[in-house]
Order: C-alpha cells, then structure tokens, then sequence
C-alpha cells in the first residue's frame, strides 16, 4: 500500500508560454506548431518582428525598417567573395544544403569542391535538361519558386501577398505615356488597347532555390529602371506585415514590348540580395553604399532619331522566352505585369511551387 503524503503537491511556476504562442500565431495568420530544423532561421526572423506582442504592429515595423539591411548586404556580399580552403567547401556548402534543401543533383556541377567561394555557390548553373520550356504556353515562369500572387490588376493596386497591396505606379514609377482623358488611371496608361488587360505574377525565391531569373517570353526590353531603396527580407511572413514592401525595396524595372502589348519583367532586392545583376547591362550597379530616398535611374535601350520631321524609335534589347536574363546574389522576388487579351488564363495555384520554363497561362 503506497502512502501519499498529507501536504499537496507543489505546483511548478508556469510561464505563459502557450498564451504567447497563441497570440503570435493569431499574428502571423496561421497555426503556431515547432518549426522544423531547416525553417529555424526564417522562423527567428518571425520572432524578431513578433517578439513582445504586446507592441503595436507599427513599432515593429519600425523597429525592423530601421535595421541596416544595406549595410549588412554589401557585408554579406563581400563575405561571398571570400575564397574559401578546399577542405572547408564542403561542410559549410552542406551545412547550407542541409538547411534549405537543395537538390545539388540538378546542378551543373555537383562537385562542392568546385566552387570557391559561398557567391558561386549560390549563382550555380543547372543541367541543361532539368528545367524545359513548356512549348504550349506563351509566358512561362522566370524563376524557381513559390507562387504569391497572381490575377487580373484593379484600381491600379497589385497585390504582395493576400490582403497587402502596394500602388503599381509607386512600384513602376511614372510613364512617359500622358492619357488623354483626365478620368483614366496608371493602369489605363500601360495599355495599348481596350480589348486588352493588365495581369501580375509575383513569384517569391527562397534561399534554397535556383537564383537565375530567366526570360518568361519573346520581347524586347525597352528602359531598365533602377529604384534605389531598402533591402529588407521579402518573406511572405514579413510581407505581410510591411505595406507596399515591394515600392520600398531597391528593385530593377525592365519594361518594353511583346506581342500583345505592354511587358514588364521587375527584379526585387531584399536582405544579403544587395546585388542584382542584368546580363546585358554591365553598367547596373545596385546596393550603392548612398542613394537619395525615392529617386530612380532610368536607362533606355532605345535609340532615338529624327526622320523626314518624325521622330522614330528604334532597338531595344530582344530576348528569347527561357533564354538566361540574370540573377540574384541569394533569393528575392520576381514581379511580372504584362498586358494581354481579356481571355488570358492563368494556370497557376496560389502557394504552388514552380519552376523555370512551367507554362504560367495561356490564351
């Protein structure tokens, strides 16, 4: 027969862990559950935003927009450069692949003793075979990653994530074009017919990811567009909380033509991504150590002359649908907005993972 003691158990302090988790999960808009090993650093960047919930969002925000991302960028930037001993290449390139599951089977080279330093690494090539161009569709995806967003554009607002929207003329910046009725919007002024419409497709690159942005089409880049600006993460979790992240950001705008009118393909910084880079154009200099706030650098491919009183326009730079357009120094976001005939369709699932060369629609 087993004794219990006269006096009551003693009740262990509990901390109001649970309470917390709850409150921080209403906040990121799902269920809060242990975040595996692989998420752990994502998931403290949530922490650092959500920490002491009983501040408002605002100062949050704040507090986080006043981080120095540039700085930390151009230093991440020049950690990359560093060439690494050939017996350290291996354990830290597999300590990355560990963590954001990279499929080193599709690269060109398998061998991490290969590439030198962490920036090759992260700029490395695929099998040619891996990635096919879908030859039924007329858009194709730029990139490897994860579908935020996509649809017709209304009232001039583009969508960053569900809910969070952010002004497209703030995004692209003013056009050259005027409208002739005072009534019509930033979005009217894109289009080249009224049978036509304005679509968007923000496809997000997590660090893991394939960081080469490709071609999505046949056209021709007319203005390369460079704004200056903030560096911080473009994580859906943080893009939620950040209105118009996207205007922000530093990002590179090329805009010009396709068969069914206005295109434009928009490559956006975020943190240790301070270096965005255009093939074509080696005069691109992004995460500059100063900027004025606001500003923008525009550069036309576009040759300019007059003929018999006319003034004609002629050149721009012609890209092949697939063909290799540039890349990031880790992961960031690629925004397209095109014009196309009312009855262009999406193929596409909100949150779907995707890859270079998947049809995006079709008309």
């Amino acid at each position: 027969m087993t004794l219990r003691p006269p006096w009551p158990r003693p009740h262990r302090i509990q901390a109001p862990r649970f309470a917390l988790r709850h409150r921080l999960s209403v906040l990121s808009g799902g269920v809060s559950r242990p975040a595996p090993w692989r998420r752990r650093p994502i998931s403290f960047l949530y922490y650092v935003l959500s920490v002491n919930a009983l501040r408002p969002l605002a100062n949050r925000v704040a507090l986080y927009r006043s981080f120095p991302t540039r700085l930390l960028s151009r230093a991440w930037g020049r950690l990359n450069g560093v060439e690494l001993p050939t017996w350290l290449r291996k354990p830290i390139y597999s300590l990355y692949i560990w963590t954001f599951g990279v499929n080193m089977q599709e690269a060109a080279v398998e061998d991490l003793h290969h590439y030198r330093n962490l920036g090759e690494f992260f700029r490395r090539r695929l099998k040619p075979a891996v990635r096919p161009l879908c030859a039924s569709s007329c858009l194709v995806s730029p990139a490897d990653g994860r579908i935020l967003h996509f649809g017709r554009v209304k009232n001039s607002e583009v969508e960053q994530v569900k809910g969070v929207t952010y002004s497209l003329e703030n995004f692209l910046g003013p056009q050259k074009k005027q409208a002739h009725d005072p009534s019509s919007s930033f979005r009217d002024l894109l289009l080249s017919s009224p049978d036509s419409d304005l679509f968007h497709v923000v496809v997000y690159l997590a660090p893991g990811d394939y960081h080469c942005f490709h071609s999505p089409t046949d056209w021709r880049v007319e203005l390369r567009r460079h704004f200056p600006g903030s560096l911080m993460s473009v994580n859906p979790g943080v893009a939620r909380w950040v209105k118009e992240l996207f205007c922000l950001n530093e990002r590179v705008a090329l805009t010009g033509q396709w068969q069914h009118g206005f295109f434009s393909l928009t490559a956006v910084g975020a943190t240790n991504v301070g270096s965005i880079r255009v093939y074509f154009d080696q005069e691109l200099q992004t995460n500059t150590p100063r900027y004025s706030k606001g500003s923008f650098h525009d550069h036309s491919y576009v040759s300019v002359h007059q003929v018999a009183l006319q003034t004609l326009a002629e050149g721009g730079v012609a890209l092949q649908k697939g063909e290799a357009l540039g890349e990031f120094n880790l992961g960031s976001t690629i925004v397209l907005l095109f014009e196309a005939p009312k009855d262009f369709s999406f193929s596409l699932q909100p949150g779907q993972r995707i890859r270079v060369g998947q049809g995006l629609g079709s008309l």
